[in-house]
């Protein structure tokens, strides 16, 4: 039992300092030795957690992906409402913004370097995280278009996942700080859904 806890600590070391370091230096500009250095084995001892370095990143990318799925059903299954699940929505996805940038710096330079079926993948689940936010954005919004629900969707995305621009000194300098900002940004574009309607009529 120990020793299954201890291997899975191991690999989630190793998981986690691959992120950091493909996030800085890239993918190709990162080798084994120094993944495995950086939690205190040698290269060829990560061999006996992973195949390589395709394995990690396909590890790291299809696994968050899935994590945040799982997360956020989760979140709607409990919450009392509509808006109580969108907040819960925001709240993890904050977090996951905030505690995983790294993450985040992967998917957008080295997705394609995926085989074919762990990008299919990755890109599944990925429809499947829009489509609870849509779900609860339009449960929320019921006067605004799907398209308009969507484009809302993505535009908060596009707005919690830019903390990898942010530089790391900034966002942890004041957690609690990056946290609220974010989440008035996300409300604020989620806001503009109000109005939708009577643009549509006056315009």
């Amino acid at each position: 039992m120990n020793s299954t806890n201890s291997a899975l600590s191991r690999r989630d070391q190793i998981l986690r300092e691959a992120a950091r370091l493909f996030a800085e230096r890239g993918f190709h500009g990162v080798g084994v030795d120094e993944i495995g250095a950086a939690v205190g084995i040698s290269g060829p001892g990560l061999y006996r957690h992973f195949a390589g370095k395709d394995a990690m990143l396909a590890e790291l990318l299809v696994g968050i992906s899935g994590r945040l799925l799982t997360a956020g059903r989760r979140r709607v299954a409990e919450a009392a409402g509509p808006e109580q699940a969108l907040n819960a929505l925001i709240r993890g996805h904050i977090d996951f913004a905030i505690d995983d940038r790294p993450l985040i710096t992967l998917h957008d330079r080295e997705l394609d370097r995926l085989r074919e079926s762990d990008r299919k993948l990755v890109r599944q689940l990925q429809r499947q995280y829009v489509e609870v936010w849509v779900g609860v954005v339009g449960a929320v919004h019921p006067d605004a278009t799907e398209r308009e629900v969507r484009t809302a969707v993505h535009a908060v995305f596009g707005l919690l996942n830019s903390t990898p621009h942010l530089g790391a000194q900034a966002v942890l300098a004041s957690r609690a700080g990056m946290s609220e900002l974010l989440r008035k940004l996300a409300l604020g574009a989620l806001g503009a859904l109000d109005s939708a309607q009577d643009w549509r009529v006056t315009y």
